[in-house]
């Protein structure tokens, strides 16, 4: 069986985010230490490996559902946000983060847009992974 679905997945992401340091495109951003991760968060990102943790998730689920646009990954990573006496609302996540880690896995060459689907009406569907990219995920895991 594959490697991606063998580890836990945790596990398996933390393999991949130290894996994605040694790609010189997966770098973090300045602004990225100061921005939340949504609406829903009262601090901004107090990890280190934040960034780098996160492009491994996002890579992991744009492997496993196959594509994936920036709407999807924003409701995925959403959270409830506290509103004091009020009941609690779901918030989606910031897009900028996700978009921009899209970028660079673009310009690494491990995702693509995906061309038009038969019954979808957008002209970008979303992201899929490449050749490069599947055999780059797959190739993480296996390494002890």
């Amino acid at each position: 069986m594959n490697i991606v679905y063998e580890l836990d997945a945790q596990e398996y992401n933390l393999k991949l985010a130290a894996a994605l340091k040694k790609v010189p495109e997966f770098e973090e951003p300045e602004w990225a230490q100061f921005v939340k991760s949504g609406p829903a968060k009262e601090r901004p990102i107090d990890d280190l490996d934040f960034w780098h943790k996160r492009a491994a998730s996002i890579l992991r689920n744009v492997y496993k559902k196959g594509i994936l646009g920036v709407n999807r990954l924003r409701t995925k990573y959403g959270s409830k946000k506290n509103r004091g006496f009020k009941p609690e609302q779901f918030r989606r996540a910031s897009g900028k983060i996700i978009r921009t880690i899209l970028q660079q896995a673009d310009a690494a060459g491990f995702t693509e847009i995906a061309e038009d689907i038969k019954g979808v009406r957008s002209k970008k569907p979303g992201r899929q992974l490449t050749a490069k990219g599947k055999e780059f995920l797959e190739s993480v895991g296996g390494k002890e």
